[in-house]
């Protein structure tokens, strides 16, 4: 490039700034305050590479160059956050999905390409404002667990230069909690969107299959393939998440998803493995057992201890389903991949990538049907098993394998990985993989969520609770990141298509939580929002004779003085649309519902009361509210304990 070129480059003229946030909900705050610019971001990511040469670096294969980065920041201009939601965030990509302009190699040399057009969960990003930067290692052909089989070389952990980084995705992980960028795509059929993120202290998004579409992704077993999502926190996996999920008309859906929750049940039920197998790993097994101690500390968005309980499991049925995805016929989906190019290319390929893959050969027609059968019959017992529980938690791997150890036996270590992980996609779950600490020798331990399919939201909001339970643990980022604070930690307010379609709605009386009536809630999955005020122009009525006891809710007319009216005291839950038939149908005359306006001048939906129910019924405005009146009738009511002073005056 002349002089006069880079000259153009405004990124490589601007001066990076010496305080650049971790996550992606501080960057943003960022731009926004105009302390920031995108240009001082991708200078400090040239910095660094300028001072560690891709050559030396085995977690890219393909940095971009100046010009590629430029066209996207000048893409930019008369933009802002408030306009694209991943405005000037930069990512990486794994080297099996394509970006227009890059090379795509699947970590192969003999079998790359330059793709004409990106693949449509990058268009997505790219179209959201956020920057392509280069592309990530990988496992060859996205065949393993180990990070290893790559002749672009085998990324270590960011904590152990002795230890795998994880795989098929290991580039990914890495760049991630290096802080390169601020999320990287990875793919993930058998575990390589969580394994990777467990051994680099990430949140690993492994979306419900057919969440994220997948064309221009080079398929490994296409009938299970997943994008998944490396980032720092929960919260920065939503936002990617927003923009990534929804069918791409047009395309093949091999793994149909039905939208399901926003979130989970208030008294959670967390199931954990009977006697889980570490493969003789103490550290890991310690670092399991302080991980389920943490659900203790689980707390509401308002501060309120959150309920769980711990469910054992027996995993022998997902150990089978397991077993189906390497010695069932599955393989022959990787060999159906790249059948072509192994014909003509097989000694161009990873000697253990291609033994696996040619082992497709035992299989056929007859094999894919019977494996299809037995497949059906584990699910159909497995599926049992989420009537006991909402959430399964596992160790995101048994065990943190040396290189050393890798090298010595390939497949064996690799299988152990692959422990907890086989399973999700052969039963079209959803998956999230998180942090959970360090072992006594300083390796990073994570666990993972696992939800049926449907629920990537509700795990994303329990994934946030999580890490915020981790605040006082001294929850760190990545590789030696900064820190997490409340603020990164907290979803993004607007709703994941991934969720169940949810109705504001406030109540006032036996539904608020500790009330008789609350579990019609709760049964319902809904999900609080907010306890706050109605605007001051209403009143507030004991109904006679209900049982369990209920108030009216009236709005004042609005030639009525100002001064007669209250601000009453609500809370107002998220309930999942398709509850609300069922749950008008439980309500009784006079009640109903209706519109009610709020402190700040919102309106929701919300009980109100019909003018014949209040009709000689007992005015309690000036009790602020249903918890109030009740308190006072309880006391009212209460009997009298005489004590010694009133004795000794009777």
């Amino acid at each position: 490039m002349s002089l006069s070129f880079l000259a153009r480059m405004s990124f490589l003229n601007a001066a990076p700034a010496p305080d650049i946030p971790a996550t992606v909900a501080l960057l943003l705050a960022a731009y926004r305050d105009g302390r920031l610019q995108p240009e001082q971001v991708l200078a400090r990511l040239w910095s660094r590479w300028q001072a560690c040469p891709q050559a030396e670096d085995p977690a890219w294969i393909t940095r971009a160059d100046a010009p590629f980065i430029q066209q996207q920041l000048d893409a930019l201009a008369g933009q802002s956050p408030d306009s694209l939601p991943l405005y000037g965030v930069p990512f990486a990509v794994k080297d099996n999905i394509d970006v227009a302009g890059l090379p795509t190699t699947a970590a192969c040399p003999a079998f790359a390409f330059e793709p004409t057009e990106s693949a449509e969960v990058v268009r997505r990003l790219m179209a959201a404002g956020a920057i392509v930067v280069g592309k990530t290692n990988l496992d060859q052909f996205a065949t393993g667990l180990v990070g290893m089989r790559s002749p672009y070389g085998a990324p270590s952990s960011t904590f152990s230069e002795d230890h795998v980084s994880g795989g098929s995705s290991s580039g990914s992980a890495v760049v991630v909690a290096r802080g390169e960028v601020y999320f990287a795509l990875g793919t993930d059929t058998a575990g390589s969107g969580r394994v990777p993120a467990g051994f680099n202290n990430l949140v690993g998004l492994k979306p419900t299959p057919g969440l994220v579409p997948t064309h221009g992704v080079l398929p490994a077993c296409r009938s299970l393939d997943c994008v998944s999502v490396f980032t720092l926190t929960a919260a920065d996996a939503a936002r990617v998440l927003q923009v990534a999920e929804g069918p791409q008309p047009g395309q093949a859906v091999f793994n149909a998803f039905k939208p399901r929750l926003s979130r989970l049940p208030h008294a959670l039920r967390v199931g954990v493995p009977v006697a889980p197998e570490f493969f003789g790993d103490a550290d890991y097994a310690q670092a399991f057992e302080q991980a389920k101690a943490q659900w203790a500390n689980l707390r509401e968005p308002d501060g309120e201890p959150w309920p769980v309980t711990l469910v054992p499991v027996d995993m022998r049925g997902f150990c089978d389903v397991a077993r189906l995805l390497y010695e069932g016929p599955w393989v022959a989906e990787r060999q159906a991949a790249i059948s072509a190019f192994m014909a003509e290319h097989a000694d161009d390929m990873n000697p253990v990538v291609r033994r696996i893959i040619d082992s497709a050969g035992q299989h056929d027609a007859v094999a894919a049907f019977k494996g299809q059968y037995r497949l059906k019959e584990l699910a159909a017992q497995q599926a049992a098993v989420w009537d006991a529980i909402d959430v399964l938690m596992v160790p995101t791997a048994p065990t943190m394998p040396t290189k050393a150890s890798v090298e010595a036996d390939p497949v064996g270590r690799n299988a152990q990985l692959g422990t907890y992980t086989n399973f999700v996609n052969l039963l079209g779950l959803a998956a999230l993989a998180l942090p959970a600490g360090f072992t006594q020798g300083s390796l990073p331990f994570g666990i993972t969520l696992i939800a049926p399919g449907g629920a990537d939201a509700a795990l994303l909001d329990l994934g946030a609770r999580w890490q915020a339970s981790c605040l006082e643990e001294g929850l760190t980022l990545g590789h030696g990141l900064a820190m997490a604070t409340d603020s990164e930690l907290s979803l993004p307010a607007c709703q994941s298509l991934s969720a169940e379609p949810v109705m504001a709605l406030a109540v006032v009386g036996a539904h608020l939580s500790g009330m008789p009536l609350h579990w019609q809630l709760t049964e319902r999955h809904a999900r609080l929002l907010m306890r706050t005020r109605t605007a001051p122009r209403y009143q507030l009525y004991a109904l006679p004779g209900t049982v369990p006891p209920k108030p009216g809710l009236a709005r004042l007319a609005d030639d009525a003085p100002p001064e007669t009216g209250h601000a009453i005291e609500l809370e107002v839950y998220a309930v999942p649309q398709a509850s609300i038939g069922s749950f008008l149908a439980m309500i009784p005359p006079p009640l109903g519902l209706g519109s009610v306006e709020l402190a700040d001048g919102s309106w929701v939906k919300g009980f109100i009361c019909e003018p014949c129910g209040i009709a000689g019924a007992q005015d309690i405005s000036h009790f602020g509210g249903w918890r109030a009146f009740m308190a006072h009738v309880k006391a009212q009511t209460a009997p009298v304990i005489p004590t010694e002073a009133s004795r000794s005056a009777a």
